[in-house]
């Protein structure tokens, strides 16, 4: 389904995040350590992520509404990975638990830009981005070049 990779004795994790993610200084939450899935771009890479995801956040201490959110956002991502990127190719799934945010960077091989649509109620799909930008703290797509892209939210979990 997914290899998943702990990077957090990488010397790169050590580093500030290379994606210009929102996490600002002190920690409330878990370790600061980013992991990583890797997953191939399949039907079932969305609900893989999201549960990886969940325990990933509920492991550095985010519980509840939080958690549930930012796993819903981070299957969206990775669905539009699947459905919008190269068939069978790479995404990867990096959590990132540091300043009292938990941010969510979706690696995937295509270039095209995710689209905010505004979907009528009996389209079949066309939410996920909107549920993206109505829920998270802050998201964006950087551009890798003809690599791809990496889209990334973050959500500033309730302490409690």
């Amino acid at each position: 389904m997914g290899d998943l990779r702990d990077i957090r004795s990488a010397a790169s994790v050590r580093r500030a995040d290379a994606h210009g993610g929102p996490p600002g200084p002190g920690t409330p939450f878990g370790p600061a350590a980013p992991a990583e899935l890797v997953l191939e771009a399949r039907p079932a890479a969305a609900r893989a992520a999201r549960h990886w995801v969940m325990r990933t956040v509920a492991d550095a201490g985010v519980h509840g509404a939080s958690n549930q959110v930012i796993e819903l956002l981070a299957g969206e991502v990775v669905a539009n990975a699947v459905v919008h990127g190269p068939a069978n190719g790479e995404i990867r799934v990096r959590v990132v638990v540091l300043g009292g945010e938990v941010s969510v960077f979706v690696s995937d091989e295509s270039t095209a830009r995710p689209l905010v649509q505004h979907a009528q109620p009996t389209d079949p799909g066309g939410r996920g981005m909107s549920l993206v930008a109505a829920l998270s703290t802050a998201w964006g797509v950087e551009q890798r070049g003809p690599g791809g892209k990496t889209v990334w939210f973050s959500v500033s979990p309730d302490v409690g």
